[in-house]
């Protein structure tokens, strides 16, 4: 259909979540009329984050800082940590504008079948802020999946001995439902009507 370079293009945005074939061919079309105004910006784009976007060191959140700004923001309250399984959740949850706490972000969740287990997990980091603050509420965000409720149970055998509240997001999360695509309204009712695990 066209050069290696466009076929190598449209076979890595197909790549992307969302984007089959058809999509990532509409997409390399749409970029290669008008190059000047959005291919070379988005390139530009591209590189920039991939030079300065890092890994928050203390929640696992992507900024170009690090803490990241929820991190290093005095504002948010140190003692309520809302745990999620992705950074898309994270995100998610910080778009309804209702939790003013900080977030650990674990990368995924337990999955015996894909061969993921505890060690996979961002764990040590929630651990040493137990440690090191006064934490009070951790709040387990995590998707209604098999995975996500396994994910759960185990974290709340981790974290029962520190003696901390722990609460789970309840009304208007299906079974089988990601955070990340929820509506803001959803997610809001989750998080104010939590409940003790």
């Amino acid at each position: 259909m066209g050069g290696p370079e466009i076929e190598r293009l449209i076979a890595l945005l197909s790549k992307l979540p969302g984007l089959g074939p058809r999509s990532a061919r509409r997409a390399t079309l749409a970029l290669l009329k008008q190059p000047q105004s959005r291919m070379v910006p988005l390139a530009q784009a591209l590189q920039q984050a991939a030079d300065h976007v890092k890994t928050c060191s203390e929640c696992g959140n992507l900024d170009s800082s690090d803490p990241c700004v929820i991190c290093g923001n005095p504002d948010r309250h140190a003692e309520q940590i809302c745990v999620v399984e992705t950074v898309g959740d994270l995100w998610a949850l910080e778009k309804t504008g209702i939790f003013k706490g900080r977030y650990q972000v674990l990368g995924g969740s337990l999955s015996p079948l894909a061969g993921i287990g505890p060690e996979d997990l961002n764990i040590a980091p929630l651990i040493q802020r137990l440690e090191d603050q006064q934490v009070k509420e951790i709040i387990l965000a995590l998707g209604a999946t098999v995975d996500g409720v396994t994910t759960m149970h185990w974290l709340y055998d981790q974290l029962l001995p520190w003696g901390v509240k722990i609460t789970q997001v309840s009304q208007g999360i299906p079974m089988g439902g990601s955070l990340e695509v929820m509506d803001e309204g959803t997610l809001t009712a989750a998080l104010t009507t939590r409940r003790s695990v």
